[in-house]
């Protein structure tokens, strides 16, 4: 059994990484070239650490279910990477990010790791632009920022609406270098099927060849699981297909603690829901805050007009709007943080007032920032009595340079054109905060066994800040990993190869297969997709944007019964030795229908609101969120008891010592 111990250095909070670094033990070049080290997911934070491990001289194996590390879904990330470099002049430093951050996950996020992060985000815009990553620049030559919710500067630094892939490219492109060298062995196609301990450390991986379909054995001195989220755990989700939880569930099956799982964001900005056979959520960035302005119609008549097609929004005046981010939250406006904002969608919406067919849509309209970008075209150029028609022109032109990809993504899927009619937008599941508990090291309660990235749960309580993702993934994978790492590896320096034809590795690769045919032989009448549907419609309803106690226990019920039904009717056809994506989803979805009760189970021994868990139960008069810091300041760290129902919830007490607690407000 783990033992939650956070080992956060002692000392002022700014000093406590650079004298943890000093004092750690280290493993020489020599002996690193002797150690072996798997990393699995090589998306931003596993490709970032895959490559620095193997720079450093460590022997790395990486594994991706994908063709190529450049399919990761870090690619996905559209509005920029935040860094507290102050380029702008505007204030920002160190301790501004640590506090926009803590304050943006409403407090329920480790000082010491947060404070980490944003010491050094600004050596990750450093190396992205050593390794060539095209960040935009502004007229002097500097790299540019802009704003994103829930903060009063501009720290955001961005590639037009495609950040997360340049920097996946930068990542990828180090990787190929040690690929090269012959520092990095991929297994691309390959899942991580279970974890191998061997004396209570973890020593490798049961991995499935999934063109083969063959069952491998792969051994290491330590293991790094860098697979992102669960958003999934939902169906419908702005994540990948592809994206799921089975390497950090199967670790929690061998014991390592899972931290918050109830913590999940709902993104604000997202195209809505289309129909019922729809398969994914497609995101539009953040970044669109800068510039779109939110609102529905004052008037419920008009509202339901446009629903029924009658009226179109260019056709409602200023006067006719209600801009409700900008009438609630005057001081951030449409940059809050993206939990406030998507309950006020959701408030909007649920009063009657959405915008599209089902009723569940704002509108985010770039009209008045077009007009703005248009007129200070036109002076620069020596226009100073330029009609409407020109400045809209000119305006268009500077929108389509900032984020003309992101409006051509969107003009494909819904068949509008933004630049002439405001986009519909709705909330949805895009992120999760909660995670593999790990302590200061990044290091879960498998000794051997680390967590990076959006895996883990370690630096955004509640919610997350957007921009923050990209920052976390790759602080942990090119600055905090590779130190950490060796602390625990300088024990192994005599250790000698990993044998795989032990025992353990037996038992564990027996497991697997026996779990494989268990789901081959159900036999039963409905897909796979099937039973996903079914779970994620429960996830929506009543683990979704807010909660209750009733709906949660009724969640748990249904899961559990709809788990057993799973195992007994789901039906799987081809064999488990060879190609066979649905016994792909099998695994994937088995997983998800454990993860999704306890999921359930943390939210609802959480009586509290805070950040991305709204309870229902817990809100202020305005309908705000809730916290309870007397009772509720802690990270919820759940062990592996067999069933949902069993987990036994440790807890970690979260200490500020540097941050007033407040009631977390932006207006």
């Amino acid at each position: 059994m783990g033992i939650l111990d956070s080992k956060v250095p002692a000392g002022p909070l700014a000093d406590k990484w650079t004298n943890h670094k000093n004092h750690i033990d280290l493993v020489n070049p020599a002996n690193k070239r002797n150690i072996d080290i798997i990393v699995v997911g090589t998306g931003l934070a596993g490709g970032a650490a895959a490559a620095t491990l193997a720079e450093l001289g460590y022997n790395v194996k990486t594994f991706c279910y994908q063709d190529s590390p450049r399919r990761a879904h870090s690619i996905a990330a559209q509005g920029g990477i935040n860094a507290a470099k102050n380029y702008q002049g505007d204030g920002d430093s160190n301790y501004r990010l640590f506090y926009d951050t803590v304050k943006g996950g409403d407090y329920r996020s480790r000082e010491a790791n947060v404070y980490r992060l944003a010491e050094v985000s600004g050596n990750i815009i450093d190396q992205c632009v050593a390794q060539g990553v095209p960040f935009a620049r502004e007229y002097g030559g500097l790299l540019d920022n802009r704003s994103f919710g829930g903060v009063l500067v501009s720290r955001t630094f961005y590639a037009k609406g495609q950040t997360g892939q340049q920097l996946l490219l930068g990542a990828y492109s180090a990787m190929n270098r040690q690929i090269n060298r012959g520092k990095i062995q991929p297994f691309n196609r390959h899942e991580m099927m279970d974890l191998v301990k061997v004396d209570g450390k973890a020593r490798g991986i049961i991995a499935r060849n999934l063109v083969t379909g063959a069952i491998e054995r792969h051994s290491a001195h330590a293991v790094v699981l860098a697979t992102g989220g669960y958003g999934n755990v939902f169906f419908l989700s702005t994540n990948a297909m592809g994206s799921n939880v089975m390497a950090a569930w199967r670790a929690h099956r061998r014991g390592a603690f899972f931290a918050n799982p109830c913590y999940t964001q709902i993104h604000p900005t997202c195209i809505p829901v289309s129909g019922d056979h729809q398969s994914k959520l497609t995101l539009m960035s953040e970044s669109l805050r800068n510039d779109g302005r939110i609102w529905v119609p004052k008037r419920l008549e008009d509202a339901q007009a446009i629903r029924e097609g009658k009226l179109k929004p260019t056709q409602l005046g200023e006067g006719e709007r209600d801009y409700y981010l900008e009438r609630r939250y005057p001081a951030f406006g449409n940059l809050v943080p993206r939990d406030v904002a998507s309950r006020a969608a959701k408030e909007r919406c649920d009063a009657g007032f959405g915008v599209n067919k089902t009723g569940e849509a704002v509108y985010l309209d770039f009209a008045a920032a077009i007009m703005r970008y248009g007129k200070e075209k036109a002076l620069t150029s020596g226009m100073k009595n330029a009609d409407d028609k020109v400045i809209r022109t000119l305006g268009e032109e500077v929108i389509e340079a900032k984020y003309g990809n992101l409006f051509q993504m969107y003009e494909k899927i819904v068949d509008e054109n933004p630049y002439k009619t405001p986009m519909m937008i709705y909330p949805a599941v895009h992120y999760t905060m909660g995670g593999l508990w790990v302590d200061y090291n990044l290091q879960t309660t498998i000794p051997g066994c680390y967590s990076a990235g959006e895996a883990n749960f370690s630096d955004h309580g509640a919610n997350r800040l957007g921009a923050s993702a990209l920052m976390q993934g790759l602080a942990d994978g090119y600055f905090v990993l590779p130190y950490t790492i060796g602390d625990y590896l300088s024990d192994d320096i005599r250790t000698g190869t990993i044998a795989t034809d032990t025992p353990e590795f037996e038992a564990a690769e027996k497991e697997v297969r026996d779990r494989m045919a268990k789901l081959m032989e159900a036999n039963g009448i409905n897909s796979v997709d099937y039973y996903h549907k079914k779970l994620g419609k429960i996830m929506w309803n009543k683990c979704g944007m807010s909660r209750n106690a009733k709906e949660l226990q009724e969640a748990i019920d249904e899961i559990s019964a709809l788990r057993a039904d799973f195992w007994e009717n789901v039906n799987i056809p081809g064999t488990t030795d060879s190609m066979n994506p649905e016994l792909e989803k099998a695994g994937r979805v088995a997983d998800f229908l454990e993860l999704g009760e306890l999921f359930a189970k943390d939210a609802l021994t959480r009586n509290e609101s805070c950040g991305g868990h709204f309870r229902e139960e817990y809100q202020t008069p305005e309908g705000e969120a809730m916290r309870d810091d007397e009772n509720f300041k802690f990270v919820s760290a759940w062990e592996y008891k067999g069933e949902p129902k069993d987990a036994v919830l440790h807890k970690e007490e979260l200490v500020y010592d540097n941050i007033e607690l407040k009631t977390r407000s932006y207006k």
